[in-house]
């Protein structure tokens, strides 16, 4: 059984494409625009922490002594000397999830997207269907002779993959979030991989489908950029 930290560690691989320093260098997902500053992990025992490749070597010191002299995180301590190399204008923060052992999904409504068919999510998700190569798996669910629900990989890597999950607004509140998500991670752990989620503090229809979806938090995202 994995624990947290190791979750944590995977967690942070898929977020983030990290050089042979361990330090992050892009977000793992088109455009992959810059890593931020500061990427904490926190799980109940420990701060996973991953610092940019831009960062100078004695801002990384000083912040590395901030964590090793801190039982928590004293992130105004981190925030103040990030903005000495410029101001920390982007703080986001969030719970991370990972999924249980999840059934195939056998409702009828729900396809694999495949190259072959994968032309049926431009006209509803042109950006998925622009990076599809990057988004395998990914599942819908079909209404109406459309696709209205949509679950795929926003970042991936060998071991794990991100879910990104959306619904039609006309089509919202009757669980198709649920089986679309639920087939996606049935996907992937299929493949041998394991399965996450993560979400803001402040996106509660996200932080209510993880509930309904029964997800295990095994940690808490900040990323200051």
């Amino acid at each position: 059984m994995l624990t947290d930290d190791i979750v944590m560690d995977i967690h942070a691989k898929v977020l983030f494409q990290h050089d042979i320093e361990n330090r992050i260098t892009r977000i793992n997902e088109p455009p992959f625009d810059l890593a931020p500053k500061v990427f904490i992990g926190a799980t109940r025992l420990r701060n996973i922490v991953r610092f940019s490749s831009l960062l100078d070597e004695n801002i990384v010191e000083r912040l590395e002594k901030v964590f090793e002299e801190n039982a928590g995180t004293d992130l105004a301590e981190v925030i103040k000397i990030l903005n000495e190399v410029g101001q920390v204008n982007d703080f986001w923060m969030g719970p991370a999830f990972v999924f249980p052992d999840i059934k195939e999904s056998n409702s009828s409504n729900i396809i694999q997207v495949k190259h072959e068919n994968k032309a049926l999510l431009k006209p509803y998700f042109p950006y998925t269907f622009e990076d599809f190569e990057y988004k395998k798996p990914c599942f819908v669910v079909m209404k109406d002779n459309k696709p209205i629900s949509i679950c795929c990989s926003a970042r991936q890597t060998e071991e794990a993959a991100e879910a990104s999950v959306f619904t039609n607004e006309n089509y919202r509140g009757k669980g198709y979030g649920i089986e679309v998500t639920n087939a996606w991670a049935a996907e992937v752990q299929r493949q041998g991989r394991v399965a996450l989620y993560s979400t803001s503090w402040d996106n509660f229809a996200s932080q209510a489908l993880a509930r309904k979806l029964d997800l295990i938090q095994f940690g808490t995202d900040i990323h200051m950029g």
